[in-house]
């Protein structure tokens, strides 16, 4: 019986599976829009009472869930302590937690216990394949976009500092760090406004930093869109030469039939 709730709760490849997840994604769905519909002042105070038993039906739900997860577990103490697992804790604490803090001092503390109940969206990304696909993504080129930023970091002080130097300490560039803050702004083409150059040679240098923007800003998603072609490509080749069964990425076994799978 623990088998086969196992395979029901964390199995996404049988129909009872698929079944649970999608029900699972109909409940977080709706009980975050619950929570954003409650943050209205109108409709939360009109129909408070409402909100929260709906709250405690949802909370004792995902608190089944989670009992369940960690009943099933293998090993239990893994779950718990894993991203997920305190993702689904956080979930659901607050609404255990609001009945025991009371008086005026601790109400902005209840009201902010309660909107942890948002991490319920966290969730959600359990249930798509793509979302696989963008974490790998994004941890195959972790290390490229650590050292583009730190490039991006080192232009903005370097810029930051000659505008200090052109402006000569007018029109908002009173210090270096204000200098790269505005470098930050115009570079991410934000544009606040708060503080602009009146020199030529500084509106020359803004408007060369404003174009660059446009490149720093789509460095990254070209590193991280190769990576996602290199996971696709990579899908393609998990396919059971036996059965035709996709398996997950970087598998060498097939998880339906068993044979081996032979990878390029």
């Amino acid at each position: 019986m623990r088998r086969n709730l196992h395979e029901v709760i964390f199995g996404t490849t049988t129909k009872s599976g698929r079944n649970f997840d999608l029900a699972l994604l109909v409940l977080i769905v709706i009980s975050v829009l619950l929570v954003m519909v409650e943050s209205v002042p109108a409709w939360g105070k009109k129909n408070a009472d409402l909100f929260f038993y709906t709250e405690w039906v949802f909370t004792i739900i995902f608190s089944i869930e989670y009992i369940l997860r960690i009943v099933v577990a293998p090993k239990p103490l893994k779950y718990i302590f894993s991203t997920w697992g305190l993702i689904d804790l956080l979930s659901i604490l607050p609404t255990f937690l609001t009945p025991f803090l009371s008086g005026y001092d601790s109400f902005r503390a209840i009201r902010a216990l309660r909107l942890l109940r948002i991490f319920r969206i966290l969730k959600l990304n359990r249930f798509t394949s793509e979302s696989q696909a963008l974490f790998h993504s994004l941890k195959a080129s972790y290390y490229k976009i650590m050292v583009f930023f730190f490039f991006v970091l080192m232009m903005m002080i370097l810029t930051g500092t000659i505008m200090y130097v052109i402006e000569d300490r007018q029109n908002g560039f009173d210090s270096i760090p204000a200098s790269i803050y505005w470098a930050i702004v115009t570079t991410t083409t934000v544009g606040y406004g708060d503080i602009t150059p009146a020199t030529d040679l500084g509106k020359i240098l803004a408007s060369l930093m404003m174009i660059t923007g446009y490149v720093i800003i789509a460095v990254p998603t070209g590193l991280i869109t190769v990576e996602m072609s290199k996971f696709k490509r990579g899908e393609k080749d998990n396919l059971c030469p036996n059965c035709q069964n996709d398996n997950p990425f970087g598998s060498i076994y097939c998880n339906q039939c068993g044979d081996e799978i032979l990878n390029g």
